[in-house]
């Protein structure tokens, strides 16, 4: 496409018919693009994926992967934004479905294991039954030989 400078009036009125043209174009293709139910199944097929490992597919993660798809930004935008414009919920829920996608079961269960660990050691330092117990003291007799 080239775009030439619009100089005057007849420009204009050249680059609004080719325009139109263009819209007539793309709305024709859009429209035999939907104009089956077999192709209104296939475009929402193409987003669950075929069973390989595709790009675009919504349900190509695991449970969590998915779930965090929809819970990640209605928890931000509900919470942190909730006074935010439209933008910035917008950019939010952008930036959250693409981070949803390093949220899965292994990395939600290696991050409880750690809480879990750092949390038995940090319970083990303010443990009182630890610091207050006594080590038991053994007396050795000695036992008298006949």
């Amino acid at each position: 496409m080239i775009n030439l400078p619009i100089n005057n009036h007849d420009d204009l009125k050249n680059e609004i018919l080719r325009l139109q043209g263009l819209e007539r174009e793309q709305r024709i293709a859009l429209k035999q693009r939907f104009n089956s139910p077999g192709a209104v199944f296939s475009t929402i097929y193409s987003l669950f994926g075929k069973g390989g490992n595709q790009d675009g597919a919504i349900f190509n993660q695991d449970f969590l992967g998915v779930i965090s798809r929809f819970i990640l930004p209605f928890t931000l935008n509900k919470t942190i934004f909730r006074k935010s414009n439209f933008l910035v919920k917008a950019l939010v829920g952008l930036v959250s479905q693409k981070a949803s996608h390093y949220i899965s079961e292994d990395s939600i269960e290696s991050v409880w294991d750690k809480a879990k660990g750092l949390f038995g050691k940090v319970s083990h330092l303010f443990d009182k039954s630890a610091k207050n117990k006594k080590p038991e003291v053994t007396s050795f007799r000695k036992i008298k030989k006949d």
